[in-house]
């Protein structure tokens, strides 16, 4: 994304509170030069890359969002469905696309119904079967 088009926009996920403390280990060969972590909590050095990756990104003119949310739980990463749902059906109407009518995801599904052998798709699923 860094030196691609500035077609998209990168959005960042961050999670503010973590459920386990994990520190680090070091290794005695230090074979992958990696030492300088020894004793680190894993959740800064995620917080540390996520900072490095934005601050790179803005350097290089990339648009990009933080969506922030408090904790890993189900009541959040419901509310991130949510919002990236509704982020995507109004994005398709502004880009005058139907979000919810798309022959390319129907042709999947079909295939997918074909190869799974659901009932009233046997035609599909012996001509699906004769190409694989």
């Amino acid at each position: 994304i860094q030196e691609g088009e500035r077609t998209l926009f990168e959005t960042v996920l961050s999670v503010e509170g973590t459920q386990h403390q994990v520190n680090i280990p070091g290794d005695p060969a230090n074979l992958d030069q990696l030492n300088y972590l020894e004793g680190k909590n894993i959740d800064h050095v995620n917080k540390m890359a996520e900072l490095g990756t934005i601050l790179a990104h803005l350097d290089g003119g990339v648009p990009n969002i933080r969506i922030s949310i408090p904790a890993l739980n189900a009541r959040w990463l419901g509310q991130l469905l949510y919002f990236f749902e509704n982020a995507c059906g109004i994005s398709g109407y502004m880009l005058g696309i139907n979000p919810f009518n798309q022959p390319g995801v129907e042709a999947y599904k079909k295939n997918m119904f074909a190869l799974l052998e659901k009932p009233g798709f046997e035609a599909e699923t012996t001509e699906i079967k004769s190409r694989l």
